[in-house]
């Protein structure tokens, strides 16, 4: 006899496997809710296709240096032969450029467009996968433990979610280049390298205080169980419970938690690199773009519009895959 809920490893089932399913039930014989919610998944178009537009960008961003070299362009090669005299491309695009070049520069417009992908996944990913962790740790923390320790916790969740995340991230950069020597005294790369590191650690920072406040709700009810109460009764470490009885049970809202963070966080990026307080040259990107290419739409618009059209792309692929997820993993809509 196992000791848990039907997901874990160690648990108490509340019905024998040997026993016929309920009539009417929302969940098929022996498949757990992950699997119903995978195969909905599946079945779900719009999530199929909106899948596929996200994998379609990670490739561009992994393959990033193949794709440039089969164009035969680089990112970084200035070509001020392929503007005029008042920084005009005199072209739009040709074999050999693409996407065209960018203004002032000429450097290729199609090398810094798959580039620019680059910064916008790794940020949203990364972010996640670190405020995720945190949120959830938090959350079981608080809410099986209880007492002083929930009560910190929450409390620390309340300011988080009460601080001005814009003004956050735009205190924060100057505050962290000048405690690596100022800005006047860092190379370009040490200046990108150190906005690339404080602009996760802000989406993070701010990212994990409401899947925290979700989980111990969660938590809360959860601890009340039959196969939690029967794992504390027996003496099993707090530790295996929190990971091996109440973690498989929040699958759930931790997915559909992070599948709704990555559009917002590719927002962010891109909205922060605009503002001239996200990423900067030499790195590129998206939003960095954009407020560039602001300034030569009338003569160029072409050099405007690949960004937002990549942009708008991911982050409505990345909310409709989220709104799809959640509907598979809500029990209310599990058909």
């Amino acid at each position: 006899m196992t000791i848990g809920s039907p997901d874990s490893t160690v648990g108490i089932e509340e019905h024998p496997a040997s026993a016929e399913p309920t009539r009417g039930s929302a969940v098929p014989h022996g498949k757990s809710p992950t699997r119903v919610a995978v195969d909905r998944l599946r079945k779900d178009r719009v999530a199929v296709v909106c899948a596929g537009v996200v994998l379609f960008f990670i490739l561009i961003a992994v393959l990033a240096p193949l794709l440039t070299k089969i164009e035969g362009s680089d990112i970084g090669t200035f070509h001020p032969e392929l503007v005029d005299e008042y920084g005009f491309p005199t072209f739009a695009a040709n074999a050999q450029h693409w996407f065209g070049v960018e203004p002032k520069t000429g450097r290729d417009n199609f090398a810094r467009w798959v580039y620019g992908a680059r910064p916008s996944l790794v940020v949203a990913f990364v972010a996640t996968l670190f405020g995720t962790i945190v949120g959830v740790l938090m959350g079981l923390l608080a809410g099986f433990l209880g007492g002083w320790v929930d009560r910190v916790i929450s409390w620390l969740v309340d300011f988080v979610l009460s601080l001005p995340y814009l003004l956050f991230a735009i205190a924060l950069v100057p505050i962290v280049e000048s405690m690596r020597g100022g800005s006047f005294n860092l190379s370009p790369e040490e200046q990108a390298s150190t906005r690339f590191i404080v602009l996760i650690f802000v989406l993070s920072f701010f990212g994990w205080a409401g899947l925290a406040r979700i989980i111990r709700g969660e938590v809360l009810s959860l601890r009340e169980r039959e196969f939690v109460l029967a794992a504390k009764a027996i003496g099993v470490p707090t530790s295996q419970v929190l990971f091996k009885e109440l973690l498989p049970n929040l699958v759930a809202p931790i997915v559909i938690s992070a599948s709704l963070a990555l559009p917002a966080y590719v927002t962010a990026e891109a909205g922060l690199s605009f503002l001239g307080v996200g990423l900067i040259e030499p790195v590129p990107s998206w939003g960095q773009t954009i407020a560039t290419a602001t300034n030569w739409f009338k003569a160029d618009p072409l050099y405007l519009w690949l960004p937002v059209l990549g942009i708008t792309a991911l982050v409505l692929a990345l909310a409709l895959l989220g709104d799809a997820v959640r509907d598979a993993f809500d029990p209310k809509t599990r058909r």
